[in-house]
């Protein structure tokens, strides 16, 4: 009967450091989680206002001042605007051949 105690008694303390071990393990991976969220909450934060800045970034009164004041650009005028005329009426072969034909050459001589 002693040799059985002795052996219950045994198992006995191995349940209980078993189940101690447990129940760090399960306080460890609850407190990881815990950061985990927190972590997520903090990268979806930083999501919405990025999103937000790149809406604001690209707006176009935005991008028309920083054009005006920062790289002095200008909006184009009627006087200094070339256009191009016979190229919408001429079918799609015609168009490439007229365009060849009207391409300044290496001299800088039309043919």
């Amino acid at each position: 009967m002693n040799r059985l105690n002795m052996f219950l008694l045994t198992a006995l303390v191995l349940c209980a450091l078993s189940l101690v071990n447990a129940q760090h393990q399960a306080r460890q991976l609850f407190v990881e989680l815990d950061r985990a969220q927190a972590e997520e909450k903090q990268l979806n934060i930083d999501w919405s206002r990025l999103q937000y800045e790149q809406g604001a970034l690209g707006k176009s009164a935005r991008i028309a001042d920083i054009a005006s004041k920062q790289l002095k650009m200008a909006p184009a005028q009627a006087g200094r605007t070339l256009y191009l005329q016979g190229f919408a009426d001429m079918p799609a072969g015609a168009s490439n051949a007229a365009a060849a034909a009207s391409a300044p050459t290496a001299s800088g001589v039309r043919p």
